[in-house]
């Protein structure tokens, strides 16, 4: 009995492995499969059925812990006609000051933004600050982490930093389903909205996006900085997550941050090229953010715009490798020259000129005549709970220029490229 009992172990190890190895095929081939077909490309992109706020009311920002018509919920139309749910959220320090009076005003979704208080004292404070805040995947503008990430915003400057968030068409309370130009229209009625009805120029206006947020963020940058008449380039751009495109996430994703799905099918390239032949939204982030900057250095703006972009991303993020940043900045600081440099020398040039922070990180930051890129890489903050951190706080007031910069400026340092 003791001898047969030791003979099946091998077996039963054996049936456990193949049984493990067919799962994982299984499990493999099925995500493979699903791609192809758009209705779950797109849910697996955008994931915006998954609301994270089912049991809250989007309109009742108090119970996120805001003080009582702090944030003004209210509505935008873009040009396609779609309705897009926004929060306008005031700093703390103005909504001490102007608490009685904010105190009178009707609560909910405003059916004028404009008409109410909180608008009024963005309108018309002329140091004012303005966040334009394009948040990731899934939820709503209340899910998660992100209504601590708007108090963030504020954290550095109290009395002048505004943020604006809005639920891309199809999240939440918004209509219409999402795609890939129909979310950079959403930013740009975002934008609009803050350059001619909120009278906000394009100097004390910042860029804050997060995962999904950081593509939309920088097909809106792109997108005003390159169109022929009347090109506009905010003060800053701050990614927290960011990835290269889908093709990449796709290719890195891994489930529960371990296991790979598709790395067997990455080792076939013409394989992997019939997969992303199938793709819709492709959000190619790090070809657009390298073409904004190409863009500017080469003056063709014609005056002496300046950029500043920071990119923060945390080594224990299992949803995006924080290896896309590294490709996300590979490419900027490529752009920023003509002499260009490999993947593989900026990252040894990136040993010797980071700038170590022990249990923070690191940062490296690269400078040129027309403004400054920045990685600055976590060791901790996974990939929501980051929004929320001091790093964010700073960078966000970095990019609104509320802080002098550090660092010597450089004509294209040859050892950065």
């Amino acid at each position: 009995m003791f001898l047969s009992t030791l003979a099946s172990k091998p077996t039963v190890m054996i049936r456990l492995i193949f049984s493990t190895i067919a799962g994982t095929f299984f499990l493999c081939a099925t995500f493979i499969a699903l791609l192809t077909v758009p209705f779950f490309q797109n849910q697996g992109i955008y994931l915006n059925s998954i609301r994270l706020t089912w049991f809250q009311d989007v309109a009742v920002p108090e119970q996120w812990g805001f003080m009582h018509n702090q944030v003004t919920p209210f509505t935008l139309q873009t040009p396609d006609g779609e309705i897009l749910h926004a929060w306008h959220i005031l700093p703390l320090g103005l909504y001490l000051l102007y608490e009685t009076e904010l105190l009178d005003e009707p609560s909910g979704i405003v059916p004028d933004v404009t008409k109410s208080l909180g608008f009024k004292i963005l309108r018309e404070d002329p140091e004012a600050l303005l966040v334009l805040y394009f948040h990731g995947a899934a939820g709503t503008l209340g899910s998660g982490w992100r209504p601590p990430s708007y108090r963030a915003m504020s954290a550095t400057s109290p009395n002048k930093i505004h943020t604006i968030a809005i639920d891309y068409r199809g999240f939440g309370a918004s209509t219409g389903r999402p795609t890939e130009e129909g979310l950079l229209l959403d930013a740009l009625t975002l934008a609009e909205f803050a350059l001619k009805d909120a009278n906000i120029p394009p100097s004390r206006i910042a860029i804050f996006g997060q995962s999904l947020g950081t593509a939309v963020g920088i097909s809106l940058a792109h997108h005003m900085a390159t169109r022929p008449t009347n090109p506009i380039l905010f003060s800053g751009m701050v990614l927290v997550a960011p990835f290269a495109d889908v093709e990449l996430l796709i290719a890195s994703y891994r489930v529960a941050g371990m296991i790979p799905l598709l790395d067997p099918l990455a080792r076939f390239p013409r394989l992997m090229a019939l997969l992303n032949s199938y793709i819709l939204s492709r959000w190619p982030s790090k070809d657009k953010l390298a073409e904004y900057l190409r863009h500017i250095e080469a003056g063709k703006r014609g005056d002496e715009a300046k950029y500043h972009i920071e990119i923060i991303h945390a080594e224990d993020d299992y949803d995006i490798p924080w290896s896309h940043s590294d490709k996300v900045f590979w490419h900027a600081v490529n752009a920023t020259s003509h002499v260009g440099t490999s993947f593989e020398d900026l990252e040894t040039y990136k040993l010797d000129a980071r700038r170590d922070m022990g249990a923070g990180g690191w940062v490296v930051e690269c400078f040129t005549q027309r403004g400054l890129v920045r990685e600055e890489i976590v060791k901790y903050g996974l990939h929501d709970r980051i929004m929320s951190y001091p790093v964010v706080s700073r960078a966000v007031s970095r990019a609104l220029r509320v802080e002098v910069l550090s660092g010597t400026v450089i004509a294209h340092d040859p050892d950065c490229h």
